[in-house]
C-alpha cells in the first residue's frame, strides 16, 4: 500500500519536464531490471521450464493490458491531478471483482458486492463536482 501510494506521487513529480511516454519508458526500464534481478536472486530461472504456450499467451496479453493501463495512467497524471486519477484507477478493483467471478469462477459473496458498491460510491463522492 505504501509503495503503491508513493508510485503515483513520485511519477507525477518525475513527469514535470518530460512527456508521459518518456517517463513511462524510464520507469519501465527500472521495472524490467528489478524484476529480472528478482528472478535470479530467488533462483526462479528454472521455473521457466514450467511455462506452457497458453501460460505465455495469457501472460503476454496481461503484459499488453498492463502497458495500455500504464500509458493511459501516465498521460492522465501528466495532465490531471494525481489524487483524482489515482482514485479513478482504483475503480479497477470493481472490474477485477467482476472478471474474477465470470472468468476465474471465483466465489461471489455479498461482502464483495457491498464492498464494490462502496468503492463505486466513494469514487462518485470524491470525483463529482
Amino acid at each position: 500500500m505504501l509503495f503503491a501510494g508513493l508510485t503515483s506521487v513520485i511519477a507525477k513529480a518525475g513527469l514535470k519536464n518530460v512527456a508521459s511516454d518518456t517517463g513511462i519508458a524510464v520507469r519501465t526500464s527500472f521495472v524490467f531490471i528489478l524484476i529480472w534481478l528478482n528472478v535470479f536472486v530467488f533462483n526462479n530461472v528454472k521455473d521457466f521450464s514450467n511455462l506452457t504456450q497458453k501460460d505465455i499467451l495469457l501472460l503476454g496479453i496481461s503484459g499488453v493490458t498492463t502497458s495500455l493501463s500504464w500509458i493511459f495512467y501516465y498521460k492522465a497524471i501528466k495532465i490531471g491531478n494525481v489524487s483524482e486519477v489515482a482514485l479513478i484507477d482504483k475503480g479497477s478493483i470493481v472490474i477485477t471483482l467482476l472478471l474474477s467471478i465470470f472468468f476465474l469462477k471465483e466465489i461471489f459473496t455479498w461482502k464483495m458486492a457491498l464492498g464494490g458498491c462502496m468503492i463505486i460510491g466513494g469514487l462518485l463522492v470524491l470525483t463529482l463536482k
